[in-house]
């Protein structure tokens, strides 16, 4: 009926996606990356940014293919950020110049120095362009000690202000939240989103993931961790989401942004519905600084509690876009987790890692995954998940084997599971009839 609010079976506003923005190793854009995946194309490959000697992996999802020049992950993440806003905005056509209508919600990497500014900064001495940290140091104690001129050096070294910078360009309302729940990050940008709208308290919001963590000492980490594929010859079969050969995750880069209004309100304004967010939640757990709990709880209570928010029973669900790292304990833990709560439907309900293609983008997967899901109910295809040679019989999965799958999808699971045990789920719908 004409006029009429489209509110959820809890009475809330629907909330719609109207613009979506996304880069990773496998390309620039969402039509670059949604032809690439669902031809089954790897983005995978050898290390050339820095070298590998001595580490097991040398395989990484680079996006190697931006204009930043000299190299620093700062400067790569505000590139990334800054190219998917922009397509995610110029999509939804919302934005008059640098003015959006509502608030930034952006995941970020943890804020921290990288090892080329730790050594400036013990050395006192310059780092590259933008991080002399001596001059700015020293120009801070001529000044009295305050900081206007440190600002250069500390943009470059504290990933919180990724917010500021996309605010400013945009124009943004209000101040930019940055979120940081590990690998969950991405979803949880999307989750705070959904959650201010529903409360009326804008119309409109801009979500973004973006992380860069390809370095030598972001891979040092994970290798020290054991979190990382050994499989890395050739690269392109480093990453086996749910094969019995899985040995590691593939670490990347990348970045996506959504637009998310009320549905009342992107009609009323003749926008294209690309999808709804029907719901998202969350569950932590205490049990460990990297693994989650064995029995499963949190990720079983994460998914549990995203379909209570979305009013959607697991019957309704058509697909699940895995978080699929492909380390053994993360995919026979999801395995468990689903098969708790869709019982002995789940290895007949389709199931895709695109972690297989593009890597592990860390912060900013839960965002770039909720763009696949999106195209996958758009499009009618199932991505594959690639270099699934070997099922693992201990994980009876319906995996879209290496070659993408027409299917109708009309609601699709997206999961995100971080270190630390923060998970947070989201489902996606079509636009209701």
């Amino acid at each position: 009926m004409a006029g009429q609010r489209q509110l959820d079976k809890r009475g809330r506003p629907v909330v719609a996606i109207t613009g979506m923005g996304v880069i990773t190793s496998a390309g620039r854009g969402v039509e670059a990356n949604w032809k690439a995946l669902t031809a089954g194309t790897s983005g995978l490959r050898q290390i050339s940014r820095f070298s590998t000697q001595g580490l097991r992996s040398d395989v990484a999802g680079c996006v190697d293919f931006m204009d930043v020049e000299p190299y620093s992950a700062f400067d790569l993440s505000h590139a990334m950020a800054s190219a998917v806003a922009h397509e995610a905005l110029s999509q939804a056509a919302i934005a008059s110049k640098n003015s959006f209508p509502g608030p930034l919600f952006i995941a970020t990497p943890p804020s921290e120095l990288e090892w080329p500014q730790l050594k400036a900064l013990y050395e006192r001495k310059p780092a590259g362009k933008s991080d002399n940290v001596y001059r700015h140091m020293a120009a801070v104690a001529r000044n009295g000690g305050q900081n206007n001129q440190f600002n250069s050096f500390a943009d470059h070294v504290r990933f919180a202000s990724l917010g500021a910078h996309i605010a400013d360009r945009f124009g943004t309302r209000g101040q930019p939240i940055s979120v940081c729940t590990a690998c969950a990050s991405g979803v949880s940008a999307v989750q705070l989103g959904l959650e201010t709208i529903r409360r009326g308290e804008t119309d409109a919001a801009l979500c973004m993931g973006v992380d860069a963590t390809v370095h030598p000492e972001g891979l040092i980490r994970f290798s020290l961790l054991s979190a990382l594929s050994t499989h890395t010859n050739p690269a392109a079969k480093a990453s086996r989401p749910f094969d019995k050969t899985r040995n590691g995750f593939v670490i990347a880069e990348g970045a996506a942004a959504l637009v998310l209004e009320s549905y009342d309100g992107a009609k009323a304004r003749g926008a294209q519905i690309l999808g709804i967010v029907r719901g998202c939640g969350e569950r932590a757990d205490h049990f460990h600084r990297t693994r989650s709990k064995p029995d499963g709880s949190a990720i079983i209570g994460a998914i549990v509690n995203t379909l209570a928010d979305a009013c959607t029973e697991p019957d309704d669900i058509d697909y699940i876009n895995a978080h699929g790292t492909g380390t053994p304990e993360n995919d026979k833990m999801e395995y468990h987790a689903l098969r708790s709560v869709f019982g002995n439907s789940i290895t007949t309900l389709p199931v895709s890692s695109n972690k297989s293609m593009i890597g592990h983008t860390l912060i900013a997967a839960g965002a770039v995954e909720a763009v696949f899901s999106l195209k996958t109910i758009l499009a009618g295809t199932l991505l594959p998940t690639i270099n699934y040679d070997m099922p693992d019989p201990d994980i009876p999965l319906d995996v879209v084997a290496n070659e993408s799958r027409s299917a109708r999808v009309d609601t699709v699971l997206s999961n995100s599971f971080g270190f630390g045990g923060q998970n947070v789920c989201a489902v996606f719908a079509a636009e209701p009839a």
